[in-house]
């Protein structure tokens, strides 16, 4: 008896309460608060103080001055380094994002052929490099100015060169080198986000698409493999620019800052010296925002290449 009359109330409460109320999607708002509460305590107030900072003069000690526009127009104008940061970081961007992003793509693609067993340990193997962080010793080592490096010691060997290269001295290879150890770093967490949506692709659509006339891999690839896994395309594409136009710490530890000729400084670098060096934190709050302008413009141009693999 008591059973019915209380569920007879809880059905004139569903009735009565308005579909899509805040009542009903209360649990919803409760799981979703501290991933909001993170995101803009973490990213969205950052960047809002960045834009802020951007128009004072700030050193940390003294209140921030405002002075309008004059840190953009020193970036623009007055500061050659800039510009050359600018181009390195643009070039690291061009050359190491599109290589990236296809190069753990087609390795997935590959991997994705062997079995489970075989599969997971190459999965480890080309992932490994985004585990290990900052372990850049090898590189040093193999890069080596002395007869003692591998790379010097190799070509000495074959004959090849006489004496050793000072190969992190030298403006001409150090743009090359980075390179190098910017795809083999970054291109893990790509590869994987392509394993899995490899995975994730149905047999059945393969099956299908059989049937309705595809004979090879590629139209395979092309119409089937591709648009099935978009999204994670577009995720692999993301990783790739955020990596390539925050290179940093790879160009620092290998050619130091500045770097010969500032042959690979860029402008994660050069934010790096006027924030924690030189304190000048309205100029490098400037710098960050153009970064950021940067890779939200390449971000949707990305977008919009990639949105064509879906037609």
């Amino acid at each position: 008896m008591f059973a019915k009359q209380n569920q007879s109330k809880l059905l004139t409460k569903r009735k009565t309460a308005p579909e899509g109320s805040f009542r009903e999607q209360f649990p919803m708002f409760v799981m979703f608060a501290p991933f909001a509460i993170f995101f803009i305590i973490f990213t969205i107030i950052p960047i809002l103080s960045s834009i802020f900072f951007s128009f004072t003069s700030y050193d940390m000690i003294s209140a921030p001055k405002f002075v309008g526009l004059e840190n953009y127009r020193r970036l623009i104008t007055n500061d050659p380094t800039f510009m050359i940061t600018v181009k390195n970081t643009f070039i690291f961007a061009v050359v190491s994002g599109p290589i990236g992003f296809l190069l753990a793509f087609l390795l997935a693609w590959l991997v994705n052929e062997f079995t489970p067993k075989i599969r997971a340990i190459l999965s480890f193997m080309f992932y490994a490099p985004s585990l290990v962080g900052n372990a850049y010793f090898i590189w040093q080592v193999a890069f080596s100015g002395d007869s003692y490096g591998y790379i010097n010691s190799l070509l000495l060997s074959l004959g090849i060169i006489t004496e050793p290269i000072v190969w992190l001295k030298n403006a001409t290879f150090l743009m090359p080198i980075i390179i190098i150890v910017q795809l083999w770093q970054s291109m893990g967490v790509s590869f994987l986000a392509n394993i899995s949506g490899l995975q994730n692709v149905s047999r059945e659509m393969y099956e299908a698409g059989a049937i309705d006339g595809i004979r090879n891999r590629w139209q395979e690839l092309r119409y089937i493999t591709l648009p099935a896994m978009s999204n994670m395309l577009l995720f692999s594409a993301v990783m790739q620019i955020q990596s390539s136009f925050s290179v940093s710490a790879i160009a620092i530890t290998l050619a130091g800052y500045p770097s010969k000729s500032n042959a690979v400084d860029t402008i994660v670098s050069l934010m790096q010296d006027m924030a924690t060096v030189r304190y000048e934190l309205g100029y490098a709050s400037a710098i960050a925002v153009i970064l950021f302008i940067m890779m939200v413009t390449t971000r949707l141009v990305v977008g919009k290449v990639l949105s064509t693999v879906q037609k």
